[in-house]
């Protein structure tokens, strides 16, 4: 099994939710998240006054997949998420070494 992350632009997530559904993918966790890579923020003005943003909005998605899902589920984010512009994301992608779910106590590839 494997967590994939991604942080991508706001506007972005329902697309990639469409993507991810349209797999079979039937759970994921969707956290607002703030931070800047390339983009080092920018300079903007309120009232007069002017003042940087370093760390920008983002929205980070959390799915756990099975490994012969992970390269289709890879492809659909980076389909949905991709604008062409500075600041589309990183996708990561970690293993997992167990999942288990409270309710019913099923591991692994049947808890998901």
């Amino acid at each position: 099994m494997k967590k994939i992350e991604a942080i991508i632009k706001p506007f972005k997530l329902d697309e990639v939710r469409e993507a991810l559904s349209e797999l079979g993918v039937s759970g994921l966790t969707v956290t607002e998240v703030k931070g800047f890579g390339r983009q080092k923020g920018h300079t903007e003005l309120y009232r007069g006054a002017e003042y940087v943003v370093d760390f920008l909005p983002k929205i980070k998605v959390e799915v756990v997949v099975s490994s012969a899902q992970l390269e289709t589920a890879v492809d659909a984010i980076i389909k949905a998420a991709h604008t062409g512009k500075i600041g589309d994301g990183k996708i990561f992608v970690s293993s997992v070494e167990q999942v288990i779910r409270i309710r019913t106590g099923e591991t692994d590839e049947t808890a998901l």
